[in-house]
């Protein structure tokens, strides 16, 4: 079996799907993207295809290492998106090949099912006590709220009291035994962090995630220490060896590598990994489409350390197209009632993309672009 093709597709709201074809007449699907920067990782995989195109696709680890190693210069976000969406679709089709899940391929799964958590809120978070119960009277039994909206790097109490406020709103709404995330969202820079993460210790967060940039990392323990509920980071780290020095810090209890940025499911898995010699939990990030959920699914069937996984259907991004609209059956990526995502059964990936949808979606296209936001005095702020 041979690869005779890479064929992707732009589709709403911000995705970029990948289709690896063979000359066996099975294909695997991918999803290489970066958010905002589409399609640049779009000409990415495309730059990649003449190492890829001709080489047999079960050869994952192989073609992984050619991908990554085959240039002078290398990982980033760009690069490791590319080369995370071609390796998705490797698994998927060596999974199809022999009729068995990915997950069975990587020693077989520890758990049947997945606890799950959605968003709430917004980028500029508002309403949160009616979102939380309608997210929890769908049977989730945890979900995420971005913090705060854009903070300078030294700004006053009350934005810090704005933000605790809402997520005091957010615990009266549901009660204390309903997790709560905090995303940080690299907007809050050190000297405000500080005062933060103590003001939201009486919430008992879930995990703060991204309590600072990932380039402030080493800043974490001075600003974390004696915290009573977890910190977690991870999203922005693309490699293992970026990953490893953080849990030598020993601030971060929750890495939270996402597939479609980090390699894949071969980096994933090693990151995953070493995490679990750290003690640390696994939790993928996923704010992307139907391949990224799928794929994390199934690391999150093989990793012990794995305890939770980000469900984007209904994401704020979501404009116009959700996850489960390029489904022939949305059934694999389907909440059950008690806040968890069955393990993926069927081979491959275990989802099936309904590819008449995704080429006209792909007419359609996008050019998403995050927010630009500014402070009061005109500089640029963090989104």
């Amino acid at each position: 079996m041979r690869i005779t093709a890479l064929k992707t597709f732009r589709v709403p709201p911000r995705w970029l799907f990948l289709k690896v074809e063979t000359d066996a007449g099975l294909s695997g699907w991918g999803e290489p993207v970066i958010e905002g920067r589409a399609a640049t990782v779009e000409a990415a995989v495309h730059d990649l295809s003449d190492a890829v195109v001709g080489r047999d696709p079960r050869r994952i680890e192989d073609l992984w290492q050619t991908l990554y190693r085959g240039g002078f210069y290398r990982g980033g976000p760009i690069l490791m998106s590319a080369i995370a969406g071609i390796d998705q679709a490797l698994w998927d089709i060596t999974g199809k090949a022999l009729g068995v899940p990915v997950h069975a391929l990587m020693g077989g799964r520890v758990r049947d099912r997945v606890r799950m958590y959605a968003w709430i809120g917004g980028d500029r978070p508002a309403d949160v006590g009616r979102q939380a119960r309608e997210i929890v009277a769908k049977g989730f039994t945890a979900f995420k709220m971005n913090g705060t909206a854009e903070l300078a790097i030294v700004d006053s109490h009350r934005k810090i009291d704005e933000a605790v406020a809402r997520v005091a709103e957010a615990r009266e709404a549901v009660g204390p035994d309903i997790g709560i995330a905090i995303d940080f969202h690299g907007r809050v820079h050190r000297p405000m962090a500080k005062v933060l993460l103590r003001e939201l210790e009486p919430f008992h967060p879930l995990f703060v995630e991204e309590p600072v940039l990932p380039e402030y990392l080493p800043v974490l323990p001075a600003i974390t220490q004696g915290l009573g509920y977890p910190i977690a980071t991870g999203e922005r780290l693309f490699h293992r060896t970026q990953v490893k020095p953080v849990l030598d810090g020993g601030a971060v209890d929750i890495i939270q590598p996402d597939l479609s940025h980090c390699g894949g499911l071969t980096e994933g898995r090693k990151i995953a990994t070493l995490a679990e010699t750290y003690d640390v939990a696994l939790a993928p990030h996923c704010p992307l489409g139907p391949l990224t959920l799928a794929a994390s699914l199934h690391l999150d069937a093989v990793a012990h350390n794995a305890f939770i996984q980000e469900f984007s259907l209904g994401i704020h991004y979501n404009v116009n197209s959700d996850i489960l609209d390029y489904l022939v059956d949305p059934a694999p990526l389907t909440v059950d009632a008690d806040g968890f995502m069955p393990v993926p059964e069927g081979p491959g990936l275990g989802v099936e993309i309904n590819e008449a949808v995704v080429i006209e979606r792909a007419r359609e296209g996008h050019a998403w672009r995050n927010p630009i936001w500014r402070h009061e005095d005109g500089s640029i702020a963090e989104w």
